[in-house]
């Protein structure tokens, strides 16, 4: 099995270690594991591509490089240079420092990633690591995703369904913040939504007078509807949400037709 791998949180992020490991434990002996990652960390930039600009990639390694890009793009550079158009059977996205469950899906690099390689026809999931305080003490915050990645892959990829038409299905996976010992197993999942959380901006003066905005987020750890991602996750399981890149929303096509056609 031949496995690309990337993420959002860079090159040297801890989490994507663990994706490796993941698609080592996959791929067998026999098999290929690439990593094609963004030199700097690429978090909230959703599914970018440098459309306007060009990218310097760098070998570091046997079947590892550093690309100035983000995710989507290093997917882009991972299959058409690094692998020269040779097809991965999977393409494993992270396994990201915090959740992109709810409404953080559709800022997530992690996601963009999967869902470029989604684009693009080949298999992909995306692993994010939900943190909270159950998960601030231990001695490797990716725990859950470590101790249940693999075999969680496995079961997608034996059992899932990768087709679904001209927009390729592809899988989000968020792992709950708490200890291995105490995940209590996988729910399917629908994207959920916080409400009443919303990113926003907090300004700052820098030393010499100008004013900066960080962006920031809303809590984490308000739970979404039932059956959603978000709060199965707060409830101590692996959710896993089936995506696909087509935003039409489907459920207004018939109304929306009837009064203006």
């Amino acid at each position: 099995m031949r496995i690309l791998v990337t993420n959002d949180d860079g090159i040297n992020a801890p989490g994507l270690k663990v994706a490796e490991a993941i698609a080592a434990d996959l791929a067998g002996p026999d098999g290929e594991v690439w990593v094609v990652a963004p030199a700097f960390e690429q978090s909230g930039v959703a599914h970018k591509i440098s459309y306007t600009h060009p990218m310097m990639i760098a070998q570091l390694g046997p079947r590892r490089y550093a690309a100035e890009g983000s995710p989507a793009d290093c997917v882009l550079a991972g299959y058409y240079e690094v692998l020269q158009g040779a097809r991965p059977d999977l393409v494993i996205s992270g396994v990201n420092r915090g959740n992109n469950a709810a409404e953080n899906t559709l800022y997530s690099g992690t996601v963009g990633g999967a869902m470029e390689a989604a684009l693009q026809g080949l298999r992909a999931v995306a692993l994010s690591q939900y943190l909270g305080p159950l998960t601030a003490d231990m001695s490797d915050q990716f725990e859950p995703a470590i101790a249940h990645g693999t075999a969680l892959v496995r079961k997608l990829l034996d059992q899932a369904t990768w087709e679904g038409g001209d927009y390729r299905l592809f899988y989000n996976v968020n792992f709950p913040p708490v200890p291995a010992a105490q995940v209590k197993g996988t729910r399917v999942t629908a994207q959920g939504y916080r409400k009443d959380t919303f990113f926003g901006v907090e300004p700052h003066i820098s030393p010499s007078g100008r004013k900066f905005l960080w962006i920031r987020g809303g809590p984490q750890h308000l739970p979404t509807a039932q059956g959603t991602d978000a709060a199965a996750n707060l409830a101590g399981y692996i959710s896993v949400t089936p995506m696909r890149a087509d935003l039409t929303a489907h459920d207004t096509l018939d109304a929306l037709r009837e009064r203006l056609e």
